[in-house]
């Protein structure tokens, strides 16, 4: 297991470039496997999720090209069905939450899917449903064999459009319906789509791959089925969390920092909710600029009541940034209520920030109220252990604002969703260093 020993108190400076987005690059890698012909993506994240998942495409016999550093061509020509049933597809599947994107595209480009229950980060439940019901609407058999511990689904017959409510706006699930709709005969209507920049992407690849997709960012979709698809080209955007990641390092650390090749149309109310936390955000062409300030303040609702950041689907804030705000907002003058609504687990980490001398209320599984000090640095260090992806960098974010040297354990959690994070920040003045236990 590895750790991060991290000397808090120093400022940054400079410009980072953000990576391509993780959660897009697991939907667009996963559509790959809906035509037979090459498929290639550029800006993808040299992180351990997406690692996983194109090593596990690769077992399953799509051809997988490496062109540069984040440009990787895929083709699913020879896919071997199989291997599905093996304990090398069991083992690794499991271990990687995005493996479930892949049960849309095999449906219904071959009729069959295998999937055992995956895992990923350890934030509470996560169920499914809406995956398997939104296939089942479409005609496949869902199975779940309790002994084996996997989910099988199948469709003798090609799968059929249809109108389907999904029973929430799950952005995995819309993105594994859409992906099984552009095959299925006739026309599919999903209302309740997740409409996240992730799934427009996802869309507008698989149009370039001659798909007919209707609604694009809203949630509302229609899509018409073709018999199939060919190859395309595909850039994924700025990842919109490593974004938020930077802008509370920034602001924690009291430094001015550029973050370069960023559409703020991308960040739906991130910024403004950022500024809200005080934090003043500048835009030059496609940068944004966070100045350094010594300090800033927690704006209240208009009637005077306490600020409140919860989570909703987009363009509503996502819910892996409220980890970001929370720990922010430690160090801020003001008081805010965090509201994790859809993650019952997710805000068990605040233990540990209460250790460094943060003033936060752990009010039930679902809220926090976080009473910021107002005052930089006043965090002290202390060593912790990462439970997820995105408590993982709010615990360094918080290391990296603290007084005295911490210590981060099982960092690769937060490897599975940032690439080099390490190297990155030490480059703008941070003293982060690698160790193996």
């Amino acid at each position: 297991m590895s750790t991060f020993i991290v000397e808090g108190g120093r400022k940054l400076s400079g410009s980072i470039v953000p990576q391509g987005a993780k959660n897009e690059a697991l939907e667009v890698i996963c559509a790959t496997l809906l035509t037979d012909d090459k498929v290639t993506i550029s800006n993808i994240p040299d992180i351990l999720d997406v690692r996983n998942l194109i090593h596990l495409l690769m077992q399953m016999g799509v051809k997988v090209e490496q062109l540069s550093h984040d440009t990787f061509s895929f083709q699913a020509d020879d896919i071997d069905m199989d291997f599905l049933s093996t304990e090398a597809f069991t083992s690794k599947a499991q271990k990687l939450r995005g493996s479930v994107m892949i049960i849309g595209p095999l449906v219904s480009r071959f009729g069959k899917a295998i999937l055992p229950k995956p895992g990923g980060d350890k934030i509470g439940r996560r169920r499914l449903d809406t995956h398997f019901l939104g296939l089942q609407k479409l005609g496949a058999d869902f199975r779940y064999l309790f002994e084996e511990k996997a989910y099988t689904i199948t469709s003798p017959n090609k799968l059929k459009g249809c109108y389907m409510l999904l029973d929430e706006a799950s952005v995995t699930g819309t993105a594994n319906v859409i992906m099984a709709a552009v095959l299925a005969e006739g026309v599919t209507t999903i209302y309740n789509a997740a409409c996240e920049p992730y799934i427009q992407q996802l869309c507008k690849m698989l149009v370039n791959m001659g798909a007919k997709i209707d609604g694009i960012a809203s949630n509302r979709l229609t899509i018409t089925g073709v018999e199939q698809l060919h190859g395309a080209t595909h850039r994924l955007l700025p990842d919109m969390i490593e974004v938020g990641s930077f802008i509370g390092m920034a602001a924690m650390t009291g430094s001015g920092l550029t973050i370069k090749d960023v559409d703020m149309a991308d960040l739906g109310i991130m910024p403004d909710n950022f500024e809200r936390l005080g934090i003043r955000l500048n835009q030059s062409g496609r940068d944004i600029m966070v100045p350094e300030r010594d300090g800033y303040e927690i704006e209240t609702f208009i009637d005077g009541s306490i600020m409140t950041f919860a989570d909703a689907p987009w363009p509503g804030l996502s819910p892996d940034l409220l980890s970001i705000f929370l720990v922010v907002a430690t160090q801020a003058c003001g008081s805010v209520l965090i509201h994790q609504k859809m993650f019952e687990s997710r805000l068990f980490f605040v233990d540990k920030l209460i250790d460094m001398g943060a003033r936060i209320i752990l009010c039930d599984p679902h809220r926090a109220a976080v009473i910021g000090n107002g005052r930089l640095n006043s965090l002290h260090a202390t060593n912790m252990v990462s439970p997820d992806i995105r408590a993982g960098i709010a615990m360094l974010i918080a290391a990296m604002g603290a007084k005295g040297t911490s210590r981060i354990q099982n960092i690769d959690q937060i490897d599975r969703g940032y690439e080099n994070i390490d190297l990155r920040l030490n480059s703008l003045g941070a003293s982060i260093l690698r160790t193996d236990d």
